[in-house]
Order: C-alpha cells, then sequence, then structure tokens
C-alpha cells in the first residue's frame, strides 16, 4: 500500500521547526547577544542540523529579521498615538515613559544584548535602526510636541534604556519612581 503524503502535515512540520529556530535564536540574542551567536549555536539550541537551519534561513539577515520580528510580535513597543490627546505635559510625560519603561522592564535581557551589540555589530544596528528606530522616533515625536531644545534634549535621555536600566536596576528606583524624577527633568528644562 503507497504512503499518502499530506503537504498539510509537512507544511505545518516545517512551520514548527522554523518556530523553533526562530525562538532558539530570541533565546540566544537575549542571554549572549546577537555578536556572540552562531549559528551552530542556534541549530543546536533549536535541535536542528545546520543545513535544516540554512534551509529555512539562507542568509543570517533572515533569521535576524525573523528574530526580531518575533521578539516585537510577542511585546510591542509602545504605541504612542493616544499620548496625543493628553492635554498635560506632565501627565502626557509620565503617561509615555512609563509605558516605554514597562517595555523596558518586560524586554529587559534581551534589550540589553542586542542594544550592547548594535554598537560594533552592523547587523545588528541595522536590524535595531529598522524595528526599534521607527516607533522610538513617533514616542520622541509625540512627547517632544512643543519642547524647547534643552527639554527635547533631556526627553532623550529620559527615553534611553540606559537611563531607564540605571535608575532601576543600578540605582534601585521603582519604575514609579523611575518616572517621576525623569518627568519632573524633562518639565524642568522647560
Amino acid at each position: 500500500m503507497a504512503r499518502t503524503y499530506t503537504l498539510g502535515k509537512r507544511a505545518k512540520q516545517q512551520a514548527q521547526t522554523r518556530q523553533r529556530i526562530v525562538e532558539a535564536a530570541v533565546d540566544l540574542h537575549g542571554s549572549v547577544g546577537p555578536a556572540a551567536t552562531s549559528l551552530s549555536m542556534v541549530a543546536e539550541r533549536a535541535g536542528v542540523q545546520r543545513h535544516t537551519l540554512y534551509a529555512h534561513f539562507p542568509e543570517e539577515r533572515l533569521l535576524f529579521e525573523a528574530c526580531s520580528g518575533l521578539a516585537m510580535q510577542r511585546d510591542p513597543m509602545p504605541d504612542p498615538r493616544p499620548w496625543r490627546e493628553i492635554g498635560d505635559l506632565r501627565e502626557k510625560l509620565g503617561t509615555g515613559l512609563a509605558a516605554l519603561y514597562g517595555w523596558y522592564e518586560r524586554n529587559a535581557d534581551l534589550a540589553a544584548c542586542v542594544l550592547r551589540d548594535a554598537e560594533h555589530h552592523a547587523l545588528t544596528r541595522e536590524i535595531v535602526e529598522a524595528k526599534m528606530g521607527p516607533p522610538m522616533a513617533e514616542c520622541r515625536a509625540v512627547l517632544g510636541d512643543g519642547l524647547p531644545p534643552p527639554a527635547k534634549a533631556m526627553l532623550g535621555l529620559a527615553m534611553s534604556f540606559a537611563t531607564w536600566r540605571t535608575l532601576t536596576r543600578d540605582e534601585g528606583l521603582s519604575a514609579r519612581a523611575a518616572t517621576a524624577a525623569m518627568t519632573r527633568a524633562v518639565t524642568g528644562a522647560v
């Protein structure tokens, strides 16, 4: 008796394998960083052979794009559009910074590794600019609307992952206290 070939079952298996590869890459990017993550490490973590990984991702860039896509799908960056409706500057800044700091908290390990590697790893830098650049620019535009240059400079500092990490991880401030401190710093420069 001939075996029936089912494309649906094979396609499902291929999708599951691809998902395992991408999840392995996300895990490694969040622990050792993208620059130190080899394709061999990803294949081993995903439980596949290198040729299987290459069948799904013939170029490293494609894997990086899938990895960043999955991370952003799981936890998208804050949407600043609703903040436009907030008339009070302190409230708008507090709301926006709290949302951004919440995202940093939920994604701290991955963001730390990726942003660190973006400093010296060209592909990581390109992916960060493509995936995080536009949402961060939109947040900055909404929160910085109408601010004078010194206050915009303080806003840039307030929105920085490094600032959030320094305030919360190094100095032990709660997310609420860090948000309040940076809101005061920005509005104090107005």
